[in-house]
């Protein structure tokens, strides 16, 4: 290409100076950064493909959001988890290395009579024993209880004798089943916390099983019931050995034991269906055992029904106070004729958690108003109790034996309380005054309190609780040495009359109990003073595990169980109009 040179001449114009402006301002920016660099770094910028055949490329990591050099990134990915497998090492060698823990707190006082209170019962088993019983100095006792009456002629072995004798009364003895279930019932994960539920379910099956067996269990309708096994009478001066003429261990009995039996009494038919109704709730996880209980329940129920009349109305063996165990707590308001097949302690429940309205309100809240007149009556201030310098109320007016209703009261109060707690009330009543479940517990607290050696005399009537407690027992078994030698009729009278302690503790048996004017008397022959009874130790375990301090994560008591067999209250409700089509 030419042109013509303005000062004369052609112009070539050649392609290597036909370069645009922009080309001509990156040569001079090329330039300027040449000299701004060093040679080394020069060279590397001006150096050719062939120049960098030799040396490796980087490589690179592309996270998306940032470009990280790969080995850059190798090794921090490798760093974490070489961490990650470090901690965890550690951490397992934290949890294989056996390390110390601190101690749990000590039970509670209540806790660790409770333990006791359950052995009791062990020590009162009759029949076989099971070889964890124990209790080392009994054995297997009356295998032949019911078989050797000819009026009966069936098995009634097993069940629990009643106290410081070998008699099985069928009345204590549902009622104490009864009273066990019930604090199962109410307290399950509190015996579960301790361990002790599996012991106690065994012993209240020990319990009914023998129940079951004393009328024909697999029959709709029932026309009679036994009363007891043995016999104590020892009027007119007889000297024909029996359960109570004879000092003996019951592993020794060689005398006959009558069985008597009832063709109308209604209160004891009753009290076994309360024991077989609650212990169903306590089995309920084993349907076929609890189908069973309440099968006999219905049937001993309905035989109290038809079969009207009272218990021992003319006075036999049955001693007095066993019909009158609940009267002083004035709840025994019945409300089978409303809500058929419940069991006398649940209306109270029934009227706080499930508010089953009309035609059940009227007689709940009638039974409701009597609990606050009974929860009332326990504290000082009303005077509808007397109570003795030491602190012990007298719920049988100053009469002997007066623990196993002072257990009773504790309980109740201390439930009641729970109840109150559980519906979100404060407290309750007593006239215009209002009172704060503390106070019921304060009361609870006082008696067991008063019971385990908060008392004049400064010691325990649970026998082994404590560094003194009672050590000569009205108990056959207890007060016979377990030396394989058999003491006969009279052959025990020695054992019975010395003043030495009992050579055998029985352990938890909870004693009669001190007079009205605290005092007492560790004399073997003075059973107003000495023995223990079953229906009593029952009270004691059900107030122990109502008012000790055991933290189960729950709340004291279970508000469903009790309710598990319960129909609905209210009618299903009918369902919605179909559409209406025109």
């Amino acid at each position: 290409m030419f042109g013509r040179d303005p000062w004369g001449g052609p112009l070539e114009i050649s392609n290597a100076d036909s370069a645009t402006d922009d080309d001509r301002s990156r040569d001079l920016d090329r330039a300027a950064l040449m000299r701004q660099l060093d040679e080394t770094q020069q060279s590397w910028l001006l150096a050719g493909p062939g120049d960098q055949a030799g040396k490796k490329k980087k490589r690179y990591v592309d996270l998306g959001c940032v470009v990280v050099d790969r080995k850059i990134f190798m090794w921090t990915v490798g760093t974490i988890l070489g961490l990650g497998v470090f901690i965890g090492f550690i951490m397992m060698i934290v949890k294989l290395v056996p390390h110390k823990r601190p101690p749990p707190p000590p039970p509670d006082q209540y806790t660790q009579a409770l333990h006791k209170a359950l052995m009791f019962f062990n020590a009162q088993r009759s029949g076989p024993l099971p070889k964890h019983n124990g209790v080392s100095w009994r054995g297997n006792s009356c295998m032949k209880d019911g078989l050797s009456d000819s009026t009966v002629r069936r098995s009634l072995v097993g069940g629990f004798y009643d106290a410081g004798d070998a008699i099985k009364f069928n009345y204590p003895m549902a009622w104490s089943m009864t009273m066990l279930s019930w604090s199962v019932i109410e307290y399950r994960a509190k015996y579960e916390a301790i361990g002790e539920l599996d012991h106690i379910k065994e012993l209240i099956k020990w319990g009914t099983d023998y129940i079951l067996k004393t009328f024909n269990s697999s029959a709709d309708t029932i026309d009679r019931i036994v009363a007891q096994v043995g016999v104590g009478d020892t009027s007119k001066g007889s000297s024909q050995p029996n359960d109570h003429y004879c000092w003996m261990r019951p592993e020794d009995i060689d005398y006959k034991r009558p069985v008597t039996e009832c063709h109308s009494c209604s209160d004891l038919a009753s009290e076994m269906a309360a024991a077989l109704a609650a212990a169903s709730i306590v089995f309920k996880d084993s349907k076929t055992y609890s189908d069973k209980l309440v099968k006999g329940a219905k049937a001993l129920y309905k035989f109290g029904r038809l079969q009207r009349g009272r218990y021992s109305p003319n006075g036999s063996d049955q001693p007095q106070e066993w019909r009158s165990m609940l009267e002083p707590t004035g709840l025994e308001v019945q409300t089978m004729e409303y809500l058929p097949g419940m069991t006398n302690f649940q209306e109270l429940r029934l009227r706080l958690f499930l508010s089953p309205g009309y035609p059940y309100e009227e007689i709940l809240r009638t039974f409701h108003n009597q609990t606050d007149n009974v929860m009332c009556s326990y504290l000082p201030l009303f005077n509808s109790f007397n109570f003795t310098k030491g602190g012990l109320i007298q719920l049988n007016h100053g009469r002997p034996q007066p623990l196993q209703y002072a257990v009773n009261a504790a309980f109740l109060a201390s439930l009641y309380s729970d109840y109150l707690e559980a519906a979100d009330t404060p407290g309750w009543y007593c006239g215009p005054n209002f009172y704060t479940t503390e106070v019921l517990r304060k009361f609870a607290r006082s008696q067991l309190d008063y019971i385990l050696g908060k008392n004049p005399l400064k010691m325990s009537y649970v026998v082994g609780f404590g560094n003194k407690y009672p050590k000569r027992p009205h108990h056959r078994g207890a007060s016979i040495p377990h030396n394989g030698v058999k003491y006969g009729c009279k052959g025990g009278y020695k054992w019975r009359d010395t003043k030495k302690a009992n050579p055998n503790i029985l352990v938890g048996a909870m004693v009669a109990g001190p007079d009205r004017r605290d005092g007492y008397k560790d004399v073997r022959t003075n059973y107003n003073y000495t023995e223990p009874t079953l229906a009593a130790n029952a009270g004691l375990v059900a107030a122990l595990i109502s008012i000790s301090d055991i933290k189960t994560g729950r709340f004291g008591i279970d508000k469903n169980t009790i309710f598990s067999a319960i129909p609905p209250m209210f009618p299903t409700p009918p369902p919605p109009p179909s559409a209406w089509k025109p």
